[in-house]
């Protein structure tokens, strides 16, 4: 048995509940990961919330999409990167640049790429990311405050990342065909 099982809207603490129903309305279903993270009322509010404020942003939905699938590679994090694949393919990223993100490569597109490049430099470099790896960014159209949204981004999905990391929430069926293993250390 899981030490973090999957809970529903009926099992889950009452504090998570709303946030779960949220979900339900939004996916037509409540994530794994959402119902392994809902343990914890104060870790999934506060994912939920800063979640909303992600997708409030002035980043494209397909843009969110890269910088999340680009965190759930880079962290590792398989249910997540299924996940991401799925719903930036949904959103209109390009096949060949998912694929390039899951092989750990940079998509084709340079604006993709230069979102990529920044997720996964803040990822590794614990936010210290270097002057040209912010240039890159800024030389793609972007602008500052944008980069402080990249972060919100890096820092949701961390949660998620490392949620599934610990808690191993099953794939759901829907996402199975995008299932992604990341590679041994």
């Amino acid at each position: 048995m899981s030490l973090y099982p999957v809970l529903t809207i009926d099992s889950a603490p009452a504090p998570s509940r709303p946030a779960l129903q949220q979900l339900q309305a939004a996916f037509g279903f409540v994530p794994a990961i959402a119902g392994a993270m809902a343990a914890s009322p104060p870790l999934f509010k506060g994912f939920v919330g800063l979640f909303q404020q992600v997708h409030a942003s002035s980043l494209t939905e397909g843009q969110i999409q890269v910088l999340l699938l680009t965190n759930a590679v880079t962290n590792a994090s398989e249910w997540a990167a299924a996940f991401h694949t799925a719903l930036a393919l949904k959103q209109g990223v390009p096949p060949a640049d998912v694929e390039a993100i899951r092989h750990g490569g940079l998509p084709g597109e340079a604006r993709l790429a230069a979102l990529s490049a920044l997720a996964r430099a803040l990822i590794e470099k614990r936010g210290h990311v270097s002057v040209p790896e912010r240039d890159r960014f800024f030389n793609a159209g972007f602008s500052a405050e944008q980069l402080l949204e990249v972060i919100a981004v890096v820092a949701a999905s961390t949660i998620t990342n490392y949620t599934g990391s610990i808690a191993r929430p099953p794939l759901e069926e829907a996402f199975q065909a995008f299932a992604w293993r990341a590679p041994a250390p």
